[in-house]
């Protein structure tokens, strides 16, 4: 399987270009699967935690991001889906007040895609896929590898990126951490502006089993920059 794992996007509010490097590295890596790694949505609007005020409300949040998520959903009609915890957070509140989720609809539903499998973790060419709930560190995909004792893809930390190997007498093993596809200039992303360590916009790869990744060149200049997709929001 030649696997594209494209990295939490958050819509609304994923990087311009990103969609466009998506397809570009679908190509270059002449791709036949597509593992959204999780958190395609942000439901900064339906957070625990403090919202900015200068972010949209549930409805117009949940509006702008179906009408991006179409976009994905257009240009990649089949793949596979691994919740995110930002995903869940409709779950986790209605939860909060006592609805069960049978009275929910699925998330296939709710974003409009048919063909998109919602799982919270998958196995594919003996690799563990999942969205990374729970983990942190420097190299979060890397430590999920140690307690799974096989290779291992996640998103979810969104400025770890990269590959970090591990090998015995028997077997060489991996974890890979995708990187994130979000703009961290977004309003639903203001509480990290004083960090210094910033997101790495990148996606991840596996051909037949051997881990690629893949930064994007955004840079001012750059294929990616912003300033050459403003206009295809």
């Amino acid at each position: 399987m030649r696997n594209l794992v494209i990295g939490d996007i958050h819509e609304p509010v994923s990087h311009p270009a990103y969609l466009r490097f998506c397809e570009d590295m679908y190509v270059k890596y002449d791709c036949n699967h597509v593992t959204f790694i999780g958190d395609l949505t942000d439901w900064h609007a339906i957070s625990f935690h403090a919202q900015n005020p200068e972010s949209p409300g549930p409805k117009d949040e949940y509006e702008l991001a179906r009408v991006k998520i179409s976009k994905w959903v257009f240009k990649f009609p089949k793949a596979v889906v691994c919740i995110g915890n930002h995903d869940e957070r409709v779950i986790r509140l209605a939860s909060s007040v006592n609805i069960p989720p049978a009275l929910l609809r699925t998330y296939r539903e709710i974003w409009k895609t048919p063909r998109w499998r919602w799982v919270h973790e998958f196995i594919m060419d003996d690799v563990f896929y999942f969205h990374g709930t729970g983990s942190a560190g420097i190299h979060p995909a890397y430590t999920a590898m140690t307690k799974r004792l096989m290779s291992v893809v996640q998103g979810h930390i969104h400025s770890a990126a990269g590959i970090k190997w591990r090998a015995s007498p028997q077997r060489r093993t991996f974890g890979m951490d995708t990187g994130c596809g979000i703009d961290d200039q977004a309003v639903a992303f203001a509480y990290g502006r004083a960090n210094p360590i910033r997101s790495i916009i990148s996606v991840g790869l596996v051909i037949d089993g051997i881990p690629y990744h893949e930064v994007m060149p955004m840079a001012r200049g750059e294929r990616y920059h912003k300033s050459r997709f403003k206009h295809k929001r």
